[in-house]
């Protein structure tokens, strides 16, 4: 049983939300988000990321960074730029992008329901990049970042969305990269109830993006309730910022990567121990696309290559069977001796948004070979996360990215 509650917003007022929406906190380094708040000053990075208003030699976790963020967000408030919605509302929020839209329900979720399983994650989490988030909302005492989930395709919810969505929107503008984003508040008590019920009805949402924010907004949660012992469980704190999309909406793209040696060997050498596990094609200059499971690009010394998995090579596992575990078991780890891709230098990773000619790039600038692959599926990131199980570091991109401030929840 899911509990997924409505929450009190507060949001941009309507003529400032193109301006004050932004991209989630870790899309840009110190410099580029640094850029981005003295082109716009209305953007919210300026309070997710508050040591944009520092010299850069100032310490970026130290406490005066975080009181910054909370002075900023209080003086907008007073400002009249946010407006605090007064009864508890569910949302809806759309994203289109190159005609593709996807819908999500604004809400909270339990953070007893993370820590009991019935949010189910799929990755791995690194308390050192944790820690700045929950420094964060504690002082901020506000959770800005929606956390992504996904629940399985629900007729009752789709009916519903498009009863809602033949409203007059809270928000609609089309963001400098082109993603159209419109919202909704769901102030209906029939639809509000419906849509706990249905939520409550269910044994699994997951978490799709997101999984330092959401482990950040759970201890965080947490540090509350064991600094409040009578603590009732209907406190805001209890709850965490969310979106929730169906799964049949959603858009997976390639996560691809590219290494920066061939670990000794020359390309020959290289091309002669991939071929022991891999189907290797004739060389060509046009690049490749995986147009399905256990097929990979290679671009390597200018030509690109179709790589098939060898069939005695693929695992039922839904772990070692996805492609990027098929990719790393049989030619990252074996032939390039990259055992640990989330920390070896050696490798990097590019999301399919970026293009293959961001592949071709790479290669012709700082790497030698590069990998693009089949993206991984929801049902794929279900499987995992319903057996209890993690994805291999990098295996999926969603896109479009939800925007930090349209939506914000008070704790």
């Amino acid at each position: 049983m899911a509990v997924v509650k409505p929450f009190c917003a507060v949001r941009p007022q309507e003529n400032l939300a193109s301006k004050i929406a932004a991209l989630p906190y870790d899309v840009y380094n110190r410099k580029e988000a640094k850029e981005e708040t003295e082109k716009n000053p209305y953007s919210f990075l300026k309070i997710d990321r508050p040591e944009t208003q520092f010299p850069d030699d100032v310490d970026m976790y130290a406490p005066e960074v975080y009181k910054k963020a909370r002075k900023i967000f209080w003086n907008m408030m007073e400002d009249g730029d946010f407006l605090q919605d007064v009864d508890p509302n569910f949302y809806l929020y759309e994203l289109t992008r190159n005609g593709h839209v996807q819908t999500g329900i604004v809400a909270c979720a339990s953070i007893d329901d993370y820590m009991n399983g019935i949010i189910k994650k799929h990755e791995n989490t690194r308390v050192e990049k944790e820690l700045d988030r929950i420094r964060h909302v504690d002082v901020l005492e506000a959770q800005t970042g929606p956390i992504f989930l996904a629940y399985r395709a629900n007729a009752d919810f789709r009916h519903l969305i498009e009863v809602k969505k033949k409203d007059f929107p809270i928000f609609n503008f089309v963001s400098e990269d082109g993603i159209r984003h419109r919202g909704w508040m769901i102030y209906e008590s029939a639809m509000t109830h419906k849509i706990e019920k249905t939520f409550r009805a269910m044994d699994s949402i997951y978490i799709a993006d997101g999984h330092h924010r959401a482990a950040s907004a759970i201890k965080a949660g947490l540090k509350r309730r064991q600094e409040n012992p009578n603590y009732t469980g209907r406190e805001p704190f209890n709850y965490f910022l969310c979106t929730l999309f169906a799964d049949e909406e959603l858009e997976i793209l390639d996560y691809n990567r590219v290494v920066k040696d061939l670990n000794g060997c020359s390309e020959e050498e290289f091309l002669e121990k991939v071929r022991e596990r891999f189907y290797v094609s004739e060389p060509g200059t046009e690049a490749v696309s995986p147009r399905q499971k256990g097929e990979f690009g290679m671009y390597l010394g200018d030509r690109w290559y179709t790589l098939n998995i060898k069939d005695e090579y693929r695992s039922p596992d839904v772990v070692d069977g996805l492609d990027v575990a098929l990719l790393q078991n049989n030619l990252l780890e074996p032939v390039l001796g990259i055992r640990e891709p989330a920390k070896d230098p050696r490798i990097d990773f590019i999301g399919g948004i970026r293009g293959l000619g961001e592949l071709e790039k790479r290669v012709l600038t700082d790497c030698k070979a590069a990998f693009s692959m089949y993206p991984t599926s929801m049902a794929e990131l279900f499987a995992v996360a319903d057996a209890g199980k993690l994805m291999p570091p990098k295996s999926t991109w969603f896109e479009p990215k939800l925007r930090s401030g349209l939506f914000i929840h008070r704790i």
